[in-house]
């Protein structure tokens, strides 16, 4: 079984910046696609970056604006989300999420247990 364990959450100024990082650990595999969520208080879980196993970045949301950068390293199995000028709508439960290939016909999608991010104004 693998779990992913988040860490970097915290309290920042607004326009401040934060790092969070993902780390996968158990019976690993093949993880492919990497990304981060968030929700925040009443909102729903909206998808912030996600990037394949190769490296590539292919989504990020409207609001992140060129302030967060998505990065992973295969040889750890972590995923980092650099946040820098961030804002109070930012404030929100970050989660990781991993596509983690088990064997054929078996690839469960894993959640961390999520951050807290509070940016205050």
């Amino acid at each position: 079984q693998v779990q992913l364990g988040e860490s970097g959450g915290g309290l920042v100024q607004s326009g401040g910046s934060l790092t969070l990082s993902c780390a996968a650990s158990g019976r690993i595999n093949i993880i492919y696609d990497m990304a981060w969520y968030r929700q925040a208080p009443g909102k729903q879980l909206e998808l912030v970056a996600r990037i394949i196993r190769e490296g590539k970045v292919d989504y990020y949301a409207n609001f992140v604006e060129g302030r967060f950068t998505i990065s992973r390293d295969n040889a750890k199995n972590t995923v980092t989300l650099h946040m820098n000028r961030l804002k109070p709508e930012d404030t929100a439960v970050y989660y990781c999420n991993a596509d983690h290939f088990e064997r054929p016909g078996n690839r469960p999608t894993i959640w961390g247990q999520g951050t807290q991010v509070t940016v205050s104004s």
